[in-house]
């Protein structure tokens, strides 16, 4: 059994002592009155506040070495040169790209993520060395035309579905549906299927950019993206719509009324100009939940979850013209809760029982001189060097700012740049 006891560290606002026994969190005591067993690793944490480990709700962590690949390009030729460029990727490039991928995801606080990318089994084997807990999907995507059959997509799937239920990382299997335009009717019908009669949860890209939208309508009797997912039974509780910008009234009311997990990735669409109108009041009021992600680093190019919040806010408020639009409380939830939520994962809070994901954030700089609310400089002010260490499920990711075994994931990730270049 492994023990951590963070001594005189801040927890909303108060000097508390943090006992992590395994996993979990297993006691919140004010500071001072926990004793440690003689196995317990002790860690001062006076000066610094615990806050729950990010999650990183749409992402593509394999992409982190393609970064600044197709800059100032429109998104259907910046996508069309990713696909070109994934021709040339292999288990090995996966493995490396998927480390340096974890530890970024580290440096900047995030303990939990949901993925859509290739070579799953590499991917997930890259996380688990590093102890990033991941959400991976199987990718169905045909492009419309599939040279597979969807038996064929299928029989993957499951054989995936089946490899997972051996993982005990705390990772675990999902259904991916690439979007509207990759995949055909046929496919997403049996991707459907499947997930429901698993209780899986699918993972998709949904009314991201405009001509999605009007590619959609054109093609399905004036149905629009969301409208045309819902016909085939995509939308419900278990659903993960990354993106969800172009929305109509209709829209809004099928996402809210079907509890589908909406993920704003402002970063991304802003740089490919896929749009910034994400309708977080509107689909909040609707009944959707309501998460952050930083989608893949070939277009938001770094996996920082403190600077999405932030952008997300602060461009939220501006198109609105209103500076109460999006409060601090809801925005953190954003960026911890609400994706557990969505994952049905015990994480994303501090308290007794719960997974113990913490970040670890030294307050003793520049950045926190201010008597503001913690929130407010941590997510206005600083950035995510503040964080000093990592907890994941029960474990140190990072501890005074070093991670095992970085310099050699940076060395091999810097070769195989030039493979996919």
């Amino acid at each position: 059994m492994t023990e951590i006891l963070l001594k005189n560290i801040i927890v909303a606002g108060a000097a508390k002592d943090i006992l992590i026994r395994d996993r979990l969190i297993s006691r919140i005591a004010p500071a001072g009155t926990v004793e440690p067993s003689p196995v317990c690793v002790v860690m001062d944490c006076s000066g610094k506040t615990a806050i729950p480990g990010f999650i990183n709700m749409h992402t593509h962590s394999g992409m982190t070495l393609m970064k600044g690949v197709g800059e100032d390009m429109k998104f259907h030729d910046w996508l069309a040169r990713i696909w070109k460029m994934e021709s040339k990727i292999d288990p090995e490039y996966i493995y490396w790209a998927t480390k340096a991928a974890a530890v970024e995801m580290i440096r900047t606080g995030t303990t939990l993520f949901n993925d859509q990318y290739w070579f799953v089994p590499t991917a997930r084997q890259a996380m688990s060395e590093m102890g990033v807990r991941g959400a991976f999907s199987y990718v169905i995507l045909d492009n419309g035309a599939p040279d597979k059959s969807g038996k064929d997509q299928l029989e993957e799937c499951r054989a995936l579905w089946e490899e997972s239920r051996g993982w005990d990382d705390g990772s675990f299997f999902t259904v991916g549906i690439h979007a509207v335009y990759s995949v055909c009717e046929d496919n997403i019908r049996r991707a459907v299927e499947f997930a429901r009669e698993h209780d899986l949860l699918i993972h998709m890209h949904l009314s991201e950019t405009k001509k999605e939208v009007d590619d959609c309508m054109a093609a399905h009797g004036g149905m629009s993206p969301v409208e045309y997912m819902d016909s085939l039974g995509a939308l419900d509780h278990r659903t993960i719509a990354a993106h969800t910008l172009w929305l109509s009234e209709k829209d809004v009311q099928i996402l809210g009324e079907r509890k589908v997990t909406c993920v704003h990735n402002i970063n991304s669409n802003t740089k490919l100009a896929s749009g910034y109108h994400f309708l977080y009041n509107e689909l909040r009021d609707a009944g959707a939940n309501l998460c952050i992600g930083t989608d893949g680093c070939a277009s938001s190019n770094n996996l920082d979850m403190l600077e999405a919040m932030k952008t997300s806010a602060i461009v939220q408020k501006a198109w609105r013209w209103s500076p109460d639009a999006l409060p601090l409380d809801e925005l953190f939830d954003m960026g911890t809760v609400n994706g557990a939520r969505a994952l049905r994962e015990n994480t994303g809070v501090l308290r007794e029982g719960a997974v113990a994901d913490i970040n670890i954030v030294n307050t003793d700089s520049v950045f926190f001189l201010s008597d503001a609310p913690f929130l407010a400089n941590l997510i206005y002010s600083a950035h995510s060097s503040c964080i000093e260490s990592v907890i994941g499920a029960g474990r140190f990711l990072m501890r005074d700012y070093k991670i095992n075994g970085e310099d050699e994931i940076l060395r091999h990730s810097r070769n195989l740049i030039k493979r996919i270049r």
